[in-house]
């Protein structure tokens, strides 16, 4: 792509030259990934600045460099594009480079606190059931169609987001499904897309290391349904607080859910076991492989999705029956021994406390509630003790162990979660670093009918240590443990 169609809408605040027209072969934010006629755009991140990997950038070969702040000594045959604020910039360039992929298929985005991952997985497997080509972005994998490509993060950087978005566009994807995180909407990097349809969950607490207040993170969230255009639909879930108030500002046409009270979209639950549940939504009555109220209400988000996509309520709910849950989403293992264990990714008080009361709903006290959890290293330290706080509230015994601790001693994590608890609380709750033996030690506490929880790290097959990135799996680890 030659670079004046690349740069052709971007204000920039000085421009130089070289004397014959620059072809540009691809964009990158990562000097290490540059190629020849590339153009790299150097931003500031939080960590690193990428103007600082200029000069690597050009030895890669370069051909462009979009920045802030041109270097003082020029190459005659390279670019130099700056602009007032890079971050804002990127997504415009890396979406003009892929063609406009949300031109051509239409997205949909989901964003909350809790649920982004099984609504936009589902919604991926719901339309590839209907016969449709989709693309799927999420914080467990990325599919293009069939094609699984590996994920580092829940909404990618701008220029590995549009490409993802462009190869799905290239493949014949009618349908994007993906996740979209406070961390990327504070950070522009959805701002260029277009998007079809927008669902929000819920919100609670969760990345104040990086929002520092709620009320950042509120606004962070709410910044995606302010910049719907008029053509795109606004899902919200009445049911949370924050619901309405994220629609607020929209020009999106707005379409409510709810499994408490009336909405566009009502949805009831009158059975609910371990396996499944009976759902009525909308006057229509279907099972379903999910369970929890907080699934009716990620199922209920779903399919009013389909239906405001075009899809037919009955054909919706037809194939809803017989979608299995995403990995590491309340996920249930069966042990020989009579008692049953859930995997599932809740790190989140909220989710915690939603995962418990499932299983609390199921059990009607005919048999124990033993919960393993723990609390990630370098993230949010206030949200440990209240943890630890829901954690005991629902469960009759509770083991405390390591999550991924990243950098910080995995005691410290432990004592902050314990500091949250009371003498009294502290006596059924056991502190043990190593995760594999808590969970070993949670199978020799339990008895026929009881109910394990495994929460914290779902479908992740590893724990990330000083750095390192170790294999480990609680659903591999409890199957071992049960099948010794």
């Amino acid at each position: 792509m030659k670079l004046s169609e690349l740069t052709r809408n971007i204000q920039y605040t000085r421009i130089v030259l070289p004397k014959e027209e620059v072809e540009i072969s691809g964009v990158n934010i990562d000097s290490r990934k540059v190629k020849q006629g590339d153009m790299f755009i150097a931003m500031r991140g939080t960590q690193v600045d990428g103007h600082q990997f200029i000069e690597k950038a050009l030895e890669a070969g370069a051909s462009a460099i979009l920045c802030e702040t041109i270097p003082g000594t020029l190459d005659p045959s390279v670019a130099y594009i700056s602009v007032p604020d890079v971050s804002k910039i990127v997504g415009k360039v890396a979406t003009t480079f892929y063609g406009n992929p949300t031109q051509r298929m239409r997205l949909v985005g989901v964003t909350g606190t809790n649920g982004k991952t099984t609504i936009a997985t589902l919604l991926y497997r719901l339309f590839r059931e209907f016969g449709h080509k989709c693309g799927l972005i999420s914080t467990v994998c990325n599919y293009v169609d069939e094609t699984p490509y590996p994920s580092t993060h829940t909404t990618p950087d701008p220029i590995t987001l549009n490409e993802l978005l462009g190869k799905m566009a290239d493949a014949g994807c009618e349908y994007a499904f993906m996740e979209v995180s406070s961390h990327a909407l504070a950070q522009g990097r959805v701002g260029d897309l277009e998007f079809a349809g927008g669902i929000f969950t819920n919100l609670t607490r969760d990345h104040i290391d990086f929002h520092e207040t709620m009320d950042n993170y509120l606004k962070a969230k709410k910044s995606f349904f302010d910049n719907l255009s008029r053509d795109a639909f606004a899902i919200t879930n009445i049911d949370d607080k924050n619901g309405p108030v994220m629609v607020q500002n929209t020009r999106a046409d707005i379409k409510r859910y709810s499994v408490r009270t009336m909405a566009e979209y009502k949805g009831r639950i009158n059975e609910i076991h371990l396996d499944g549940m009976l759902l009525n939504f909308n006057n229509r009555e279907f099972s379903t492989l999910l369970t929890g109220r907080f699934n009716a209400s990620n199922l209920l988000a779903i399919f009013a999705a389909a239906v405001e996509l075009g899809k037919e309520p009955d054909e919706v709910l037809r194939l809803l029956s017989s979608l299995k849950p995403v990995s590491g989403r309340f996920e249930t293992v069966h042990s020989p021994q009579g008692f049953s264990a859930i995997v599932d990714y809740a790190h989140t008080p909220d989710a915690i406390k939603n995962v418990l009361s499932t299983v609390n709903d199921v059990l009607h006290g005919r048999g124990n509630v033993i919960t393993v959890v723990g609390a990630g290293g370098n993230r949010d330290k206030g949200k440990r003790p209240i943890m630890a706080q829901e954690a005991v509230k629902s469960s009759n015994r509770v083991i405390i162990t390591s999550d991924n601790p990243r950098f910080e001693e995995p005691q410290d994590i432990i004592n902050d979660m314990l500091a949250g608890l009371t003498p009294e609380q502290q006596k059924n709750v056991i502190a043990i670093t190593d995760r594999r033996e808590a969970i070993k030690t949670a199978c020799a506490l339990a008895q026929k009918g009881d109910v394990i929880v495994v929460a914290g790290k779902g479908h992740e097959n590893y724990q990330e240590i000083k750095g390192v990135k170790h294999h480990f799996d609680d659903k591999e680890v409890l199957n071992e443990i049960l099948n010794a």
